[in-house]
C-alpha cells in the first residue's frame, strides 16, 4: 500500500514540474508581481561589479582623431641667437640646436582655432623668432606672424597668411568645456614629436589644476600621461570626441623623453588668451597690488590659524590698490568676492579674473579677526620681458 502511495507521488511531482517547464518557458513573464491594474511589474535587478558597462569604450579613437588632427599644425621657426636659460628648454618643447649665438632651428606645433587662420601655440614655441612658418596636415607651408604673446599663460596667438589661390577655409578645432574634463577620461595628445610628423598618443587625465609647478605665471595645468615629447608643445589635447580641452605645454622629465607626466593648458584659459589678444592684442586681467606666499604649517601656527587656507600678504605695491584700500602685510588674504582663496595660486586666478575698474570685496584675517575691505581693481601690468615665475 505504502509502495503504490509513493508511485502516485512521484507520478504527481513530475507531471507538476513538467508543467512548470512547459509554462515557463511560453510564458516566461508569470512570475513577475502584478501592478496595481494587473500588469505584471518587471524586476528590476541591480547592476554587479561584474556586469558589463552600459558604455563599453571603443575600440578605436580613430574619429576622435580624424576630427582633430586636421587642426594641427607643425611649426619651424629660426632664432638668430639660442636660448638665454637652456632649463627652460629641458622642460619645455622645441629644443633648438646650434651653439650660442648661432642661428638655430627650432621645431614645435600648433592649433588651428578659426577657419581664417588663427593659430594657437605656446610662447616658447616663438620666442625670439626671426621666422616662423606653419605646416599643414596637407602638405601646405605658410609664413605666420605673431598677433600678440602672453608670456604669463605661456601661450601664444599666430595669424597665418596663406599663398593667393589658397586662402580657402582652414580646419579650425572644436573646444571642449572644462567642467568635461574628469580624471581618469581617455585623452589624446597630436603634434609633431622629435620633428617625424603628425603624431597620435593616448593616455588619461591624471589630474586637473596642477599648479606651483614655477612653469609659469598662471597655472592650472590638465596632468596627462599621454606620451609628450619634445616638439609636442604648442599641440592639441583632446577628448575622446575629438575636442580641444588643453594645449600641451609641458613635461617632467630627466632624459628630455617622455615619462608619463604632461601638463597642457586648459581649453578655457587657452580661448580668454585667444579672444584677447585677438580682439585687444593684450589679455586683460585685474590687479592689486600685492605680493604673497602660502601659509606653511609653521605660519599657521604662529598666526594661531585653525586652517593653512588663504595667501599670506608679505608686501604691497606703494600706491597699488590694495595698499589705498588698506591691506597690510601680514593680513592673510582668505576670500575673494566671497569665493575661498585656497593658496597664492589661487589669489592669482581669482585677482587676474576681476574686471578692472570694478569694486571687489576682500576677506581678511588679521590679528585672528576677519575684516573685510573694498579694493578698486587695477589693470595687471604687461611684463616688460617675457618671464616665468621662479626665474
Amino acid at each position: 500500500m505504502l509502495r503504490r502511495l509513493w508511485l502516485i507521488f512521484a507520478q504527481a511531482v513530475t507531471v507538476a514540474l513538467a508543467a512548470l517547464f512547459v509554462l515557463d518557458t511560453l510564458r516566461p513573464d508569470w512570475r513577475l508581481p502584478l501592478h496595481d491594474d494587473g500588469a505584471r511589474a518587471p524586476v528590476v535587478v541591480a547592476p554587479t561589479r561584474d556586469a558589463p558597462s552600459a558604455h563599453p569604450a571603443p575600440a578605436s579613437y580613430a574619429d576622435a582623431a580624424r576630427r582633430a588632427t586636421p587642426a594641427v599644425v607643425n611649426i619651424n621657426t629660426t632664432r638668430e641667437r639660442a636660448s638665454r636659460d637652456e632649463r627652460v628648454y629641458r622642460y619645455f618643447f622645441g629644443d633648438g640646436q646650434g651653439g650660442r649665438g648661432d642661428p638655430e632651428a627650432s621645431l614645435g606645433s600648433g592649433v588651428v582655432v578659426s577657419a581664417d587662420g588663427y593659430v594657437l601655440t605656446n610662447n616658447h614655441v616663438i620666442e625670439d623668432a626671426a621666422g616662423i612658418e606653419v605646416v599643414f596636415g596637407d602638405g601646405r607651408r605658410a609664413a605666420a606672424r605673431v598677433v600678440g604673446t602672453d608670456p604669463e599663460t605661456d601661450l601664444a596667438l599666430l595669424r597665418v597668411d596663406l599663398p593667393a589661390g589658397e586662402e580657402r577655409a582652414l580646419p579650425a578645432i572644436e573646444f571642449g568645456r572644462d567642467e568635461d574634463v574628469h580624471v581618469g577620461d581617455v585623452v589624446l595628445a597630436i603634434g609633431n614629436p622629435f620633428g617625424i610628423g603628425s603624431t597620435v598618443t593616448m593616455g588619461i587625465v591624471s589630474a586637473t589644476g596642477r599648479a606651483n609647478l614655477q612653469l609659469s605665471v598662471f597655472e592650472n595645468f590638465i596632468q596627462t600621461d599621454a606620451a609628450i615629447n619634445p616638439g609636442n608643445s604648442g599641440g592639441a589635447l583632446v577628448d575622446v570626441d575629438g575636442r580641444l580641452i588643453g594645449i600641451n605645454s609641458a613635461i617632467l622629465t630627466r632624459t628630455g623623453a617622455a615619462s608619463g607626466i604632461g601638463f597642457a593648458i586648459p581649453a578655457s584659459t587657452a580661448r580668454q588668451v585667444m579672444e584677447g589678444l585677438a580682439n585687444e592684442g593684450q589679455v586683460v586681467r585685474g590687479y592689486i597690488g600685492v605680493e604673497t606666499q602660502d601659509v606653511s604649517p609653521e605660519l599657521a601656527d604662529a598666526f594661531q590659524l585653525s586652517s593653512r587656507r588663504g595667501a599670506l600678504i608679505t608686501g604691497l605695491v606703494r600706491g597699488g590698490p590694495a595698499e589705498r584700500a588698506g591691506v597690510k602685510t601680514g593680513d592673510i588674504l582668505v576670500a575673494i568676492e566671497g569665493a575661498p582663496t585656497d593658496d597664492s595660486s589661487a589669489m592669482l586666478n581669482q585677482v587676474a579674473r576681476l574686471k578692472p575698474g570694478v569694486s571687489a570685496r576682500l576677506t581678511l584675517n588679521r590679528d585672528r579677526k576677519q575684516v573685510e575691505v573694498t579694493v578698486e581693481v587695477g589693470l595687471r601690468p604687461r611684463p616688460p620681458k617675457a618671464r616665468r615665475r621662479g626665474e
